[in-house]
């Protein structure tokens, strides 16, 4: 029996988390859980009325729907976890709970960063090239980019979760994080792992920078048409609808890049904590409130199904 409980302790890791066990942990549990339920409500809401709402069934839109469902998968894979661990007192997390944990992460990570590069596509055809709208993005483009960024985001995590989990680690496995993260997990291995490190950063050039670099040329582009139009009313939508986007970019990038492109030397357990609430629990909460309360048509959608139940109750 010893013997069995040594080799299950071996076999787990240690969360410590993000919180301390006072009465401050427990306020920030609860503005993180309240984040996290605004975050769920809000995306899904989202889908549901791009998909009840047949004048959203455009490409720009179905994008969306898949952006909001990565957040509201990425945010469920960490935030109960977290709070769990927290309440119950119990930190521990088995080694195939963090495996899954970090595969799924690192699937929902980089299908977003690419979700939001088809979406910057979208908008720059949809400004710059209005005409050609519909044989450049249509619903058959649209699918395709999507399946694009789902594959891509699930060869990473398999090449990356597979990586790290083969890693030999030694002694205690405390990891100085609130969840399964991957600088948080190769800090442990007992091994020398710099030559991995240079395949994340690597794979954090696909997935991070050459995206951020394609959406900045796109908005680059979609500024410089948006300032010769001669509609102040189509300059307001099109800098509201770029803003929002730019809005989700920079948060969500920022963080990112700034957590796997910076050296090993420089990561610190508290800026890599601060920086992954940034991307799983922040950006996740802010997408749809950015999406809707600056977005017009998300707003009809939402008024025509109150109208629709309020009508059904009377």
């Amino acid at each position: 029996m010893r013997g069995e409980k040594n080799q299950t302790f071996e076999s787990d890791f240690i969360l410590l988390g993000i919180l301390d066990p006072n009465q401050y942990g427990l306020l920030l549990l609860l503005l993180i859980l309240i984040m996290f339920v605004l975050a769920i409500m809000g995306n899904t809401v989202l889908i549901l009325l791009i998909h009840l709402d047949s004048r959203l069934h455009t490409p720009m839109y179905m994008l969306l729907q898949h952006l909001s469902f990565t957040d509201i998968m990425n945010s469920s894979n960490v935030v109960p976890m977290m709070a769990f661990n927290y309440l119950s007192g119990r930190k521990s997390i088995t080694f195939a709970g963090c495996g899954l944990q970090l595969f799924l992460y690192v699937i929902f990570l980089g299908v977003e960063c690419l979700i939001l590069t088809a979406m910057s596509y979208d908008r720059y055809v949809a400004i710059c090239h209005p005409l050609r709208y519909p044989i450049l993005m249509n619903h058959r483009i649209s699918v395709i980019l999507a399946a694009i960024c789902w594959i891509g985001g699930t060869i990473n995590s398999i090449v990356h979760s597979t990586y790290v989990l083969l890693l030999p680690y030694c002694g205690i496995r405390t990891i100085d994080h609130f969840f399964c993260e991957i600088p948080a997990l190769w800090r442990l291995s007992c091994v020398d792992t710099s030559q991995y490190e240079e395949k994340v950063y690597v794979s954090a050039v696909f997935f991070f920078l050459i995206p951020f670099s394609i959406i900045l040329i796109s908005y680059g582009q979609i500024l410089r048409i948006v300032l010769h139009m001669k509609s102040k009313e189509a300059q307001k939508k099109a800098f509201s609808t770029c803003s929002s986007h730019l809005t989700v970019v920079a948060i969500y990038y920022g963080s990112c890049i700034f957590t796997y492109l910076r050296p090993k030397s420089s990561h610190t357990p508290g800026q890599d904590k601060i920086l992954a609430m940034s991307y799983t629990i922040l950006a996740p909460m802010l997408n749809p409130i950015i999406y809707s309360l600056r977005n017009k048509d998300v707003l009809c959608a939402l008024k025509k199904v109150f109208d629709k139940a309020l009508s059904h109750g009377n």
